[in-house]
């Protein structure tokens, strides 16, 4: 088996841009940037200020991409550019790409007809069938498909090797990696481009998870302190790209590796009481964990955090634990490739030697990623 190094990273968030200003955020500590008052009672924390044309130079790119399309094309040019990738066209044409990736956008016009004329309906089930399928357009549809990501990426910055598109939350980002570690790691491929993008600022997903119960709704509290009050979580926007290739690979183009990824497990338990602690223990026997830093992907709802807390508090009972969620808050399918820039960043500033990122997914899903020095 190949050793799998990450040679690039390209992050933005509420915290700002790149794997700097991250890590300096971190080290700072504090509440993330939070905009309590748009879709009040709920906080979200809204990405940083960018400079679209930096990575997407064409303006008919930008006004084609919704907001979560344009977050991770721009975090994947920041990837490509810290790996001395992005420059290099023949790399780029045999180069692969897995994307973490959640629904389109919504016409809020229709959704808000629907629910209103769902109140009055005599048979909701049967009035909402109509107006999905009269109401939904095909057109729309398509620009809401979750690959469109992977095809903006393969568009405008020219990564053109085999591309696979991921959904399921949490997890998604977590097989995103793991897939691609494996696929390396095995000698099938030699180079990928990994990772996912989150918009947090839309009404309807907020009113998806409120219909849940996930959300917080009260002024800004860290990950770890909701669950006393009643639990949840502050989603944010954000994306995050990283470049994985073989250690022979980025040493034959004379790239220094940030952290190797030692190992990944992942798993969906039945979420019952103490499934997440259970979990959590025996993915990291599995990896055979030993971290002296611990990047978090809590969520803050109340049950799993605690179970979470305990879990960490036995596997690693020296570490640091840093909860990526009081960082740039709590970012989807871009939360797991996140927890793994932070920690190779904190690994290639000499900060750790060892690294647990943990994803426990807000409704299912648990996963573990060791990292180590390159």
């Amino acid at each position: 088996m190949r050793d799998v190094v990450i040679t690039g990273i390209g992050l933005v968030s509420s915290a700002g841009e790149g794997l700097e200003a991250h890590l300096t955020a971190l080290a700072a500590g504090g509440a993330p940037n939070t905009d309590a008052a748009t879709f009040e009672p709920f906080p979200v924390h809204p990405v940083g200020a960018l400079e679209w044309d930096r990575q997407i130079p064409k303006k008919s790119d930008q006004r084609q991409m919704e907001a979560w399309q344009k977050l991770g094309c721009y975090a994947a040019g920041l990837a490509l550019d810290a790996a001395g990738a992005k420059e290099d066209a023949a790399l780029k044409g045999r180069m692969q790409l897995i994307v973490a990736a959640g629904g389109g956008e919504r016409d809020y016009a229709v959704d808000g007809q629907i629910l209103t004329g769902l109140r009055q309906a005599e048979n909701p089930g049967v009035f909402l069938n109509e107006r999905l399928m009269g109401d939904l357009r095909p057109t729309l549809f398509l620009a809401q498909l979750s690959n469109l990501l992977a095809g903006n990426i393969s568009i405008v910055h020219g990564v053109t090797g085999a591309s696979r598109t991921f959904m399921g939350e949490e997890s998604s980002g977590v097989d995103a990696i793991r897939i691609a570690r494996e696929r390396i790691a095995s000698g099938q491929d030699d180079i990928f481009l990994v990772g996912g993008a989150y918009n947090a600022e839309r009404p309807d997903v907020l009113l998806i998870y409120e219909m849940g119960g996930f959300l917080w709704k009260k002024p800004y509290a860290a990950v770890w302190e909701r669950p006393a009050d009643g639990g949840g979580m502050i989603l944010g926007s954000g994306a995050c790209f990283l470049v994985l290739e073989s250690r022979e690979h980025a040493a034959s183009r004379g790239v220094k590796p940030l952290a190797a990824i030692a190992g990944i497990a992942s798993d969906r338990s039945r979420r019952k009481s103490g499934s997440v602690e259970g979990s959590l223990h025996a993915l990291s026997k599995q990896l055979g964990a030993k971290p002296d830093v611990v990047l978090s992907g809590a969520t803050g709802i109340r049950g799993i955090t605690e179970e979470e807390q305990a879990a960490l508090k036995d596997i690693a009972p020296t570490a640091a634990v840093h909860a990526t969620g009081d960082l740039i808050g709590h970012t989807m399918e871009a939360q797991a490739p996140t927890g793994v820039a932070l920690a190779a960043g904190l690994i290639a500033d000499g900060k750790a030697s060892e690294a647990l990122v943990t994803s426990i997914g807000h409704w299912r899903g648990e996963g573990a990623i060791r990292l180590t020095k390159a």
